[in-house]
């Protein structure tokens, strides 16, 4: 049996006496405008109806206030007993809460203290609220709370809707920018065979129908170069993402990205075709390419520079990867500079790839402020990378690094599938030793590949970092509406 506060008890009884008047649950209502739009109107527009959720009211004698909010703007609505007639202002003063929704129409005017307000001659009700909305002055703001009933945290707090609309906003500038550069959007897969496309610990579940155990995809890029194949040569996919690892500020195990991909590119066409995108969008978003994010400020304009793994890691940890470029050599110079690394996996099962990888993550990618491009990455940590035609060792191979987070991963892809083959065999014998991030045997991969494919050119971005990054937000859960958490103990 559920308890109720006393106010949900009076809320819910107002429901009952509601039913006397109207539906308290009516199927619909004409709008004629949204609230941005009729905050926007000149004032003695007329015949305005707007609809929207209480969040103030001041009821007074025969004149009161309302404030109407959605994720977009706020407005205020004036209710007078001479406009709106006894029945339905006593109906409002009686039965209507904070929370609760209605729709008005009337005339946009604009009060002494200057503010817009809609003078309603018509009060409609469209839904009530059987839980009162945080105080105020308070609203919410404990984050765990925040994060399990984001609805809330929306409501009423004006910093989340401003975060979440950047997001939409920019997933929707992502679209329209790839969209009429010539990419079509395909859809993958989520349910994969294999748990191919990265280098990382997968979920795995089970198919009742197929009795056949699957994998929750990592990313999509073995299929999105299925479509290539296909004949599509500019494709791309805003895809959910599972990687059954490690949680922190900047991390999820389920989180979006996008997967982009054109044939007769090379990597060094995507540098410049993303830094083309960022800042188009960016500037369209903020008005200026200068983000505040900490008390630092990011500079995103002009060219953004280069630098190699190889230099990175001479420079803050004074070791030639060039020089200690076998695993077991490598791991001893890490262990005799005593270099703490952070990994799941214990560092003595590590790959040689990944190996340099947590070394760069831990000594140089915290020092990488303003953008640049890291290249020149490890054959073994991109084993579906084009090798570089002048060092077999290292591959064609880009991250784009913006105050030490990975923002943009691409490379030009490995086309050749006898070479192909040879790297993932190589991958499946690291997890066979205890790698649990190396890539299983794909042959499905590499049967799609030996009917040809063009020079291709990919890159994947992480949305959910991105937007974290713009919106100077502490912590990944803030910039995705509905994150995962543990049931509370009443659940």
């Amino acid at each position: 049996m559920r308890n109720f506060t006393d106010q949900e008890i009076v809320r819910r009884n107002k429901v009952e006496e509601i039913r006397n008047y109207c539906n308290p649950y009516p199927e619909r209502y004409e709008v004629t405008h949204s609230l941005k739009e009729a905050r926007n109107l000149t004032d003695g527009t007329t015949g305005v109806s707007i609809a929207g959720r209480i969040v103030f009211m001041r009821k007074m004698g025969k004149l009161s206030f309302i404030r109407l909010r959605d994720i977009e703007a706020d407005i205020q609505v004036s209710l007078m007993i001479d406009l709106l007639g006894e029945d339905s202002y006593t109906f409002f003063k009686k039965l209507i809460d904070v929370g609760d929704f209605i729709g008005v129409t009337g005339e946009v005017a604009t009060t002494q203290t200057g503010e817009k307000t809609l003078r309603a001659n018509t009060l409609t009700f469209l839904g009530k609220a059987l839980k009162p909305l945080p105080e105020k002055f308070h609203g919410l703001t404990d984050p765990e709370l925040c994060y399990r009933n984001r609805y809330v945290d929306m409501i009423m707090n004006e910093d989340t809707r401003k975060r979440f609309l950047i997001r939409m906003n920019f997933v929707k500038e992502l679209r329209n920018y790839l969209d009429n550069h010539g990419y079509y959007e395909v859809e993958t897969p989520i349910l994969n065979n294999k748990p191919s496309g990265a280098t990382a610990r997968p979920f795995k579940s089970h198919h009742n129908a197929l009795d056949l155990d699957v994998y929750l995809r990592i990313a999509p890029e073995t299929y999105m170069k299925r479509s290539v194949i296909a004949g599509i040569p500019k494709v791309y996919e805003i895809a959910r993402c599972f990687r059954n690892e490690g949680m922190d500020a900047t991390h999820l195990q389920d989180f979006t990205m996008i997967e982009a991909y054109q044939a007769y590119f090379n990597y060094q066409d995507n540098m410049k075709f993303i830094q083309e995108l960022l800042q188009t969008i960016i500037m369209k978003l903020y008005g200026t390419l200068t983000i505040q994010i900490g008390d630092k400020e990011v500079d995103l304009s002009g060219d953004w520079p280069t630098v190699s793994f190889r230099e990175l890691i001479i420079k803050y940890a004074n070791i030639d990867i060039n020089e200690y470029n076998t695993k077991e050599s490598l791991l001893d110079k890490i262990k005799d500079e005593k270099i703490e690394l952070e990994s799941e996996t214990p560092i003595e099962q590590l790959g040689y790839g990944n190996l340099v990888d947590y070394l760069y993550k831990k000594v140089a990618r915290p020092n990488m402020i303003n953008p640049v491009y890291l290249t020149e990455h490890p054959i073994s940590l991109s084993p579906l990378a084009r090798a570089n035609d002048n060092n077999k060792e290292i591959t064609d191979r880009f991250q784009l690094v913006i105050n030490g987070a990975e923002i943009v991963n691409g490379f030009s892809e490995l086309v050749d599938p006898i070479e192909q083959e040879r790297r993932l065999l190589e991958q499946a014998e690291l997890k066979a030793k205890g790698d649990e991030e190396a890539m299983p045997m794909d042959y499905d991969y590499i049967s799609a590949m030996e009917y040809g494919m063009p020079p291709i050119s990919g890159w994947g971005m992480g949305i959910d970092r991105l937007i974290q990054l713009l919106t100077n937000s502490e912590n990944i859960k803030d910039v995705v509406m509905y994150p995962l958490m543990k049931p509370v103990d009443n659940e």
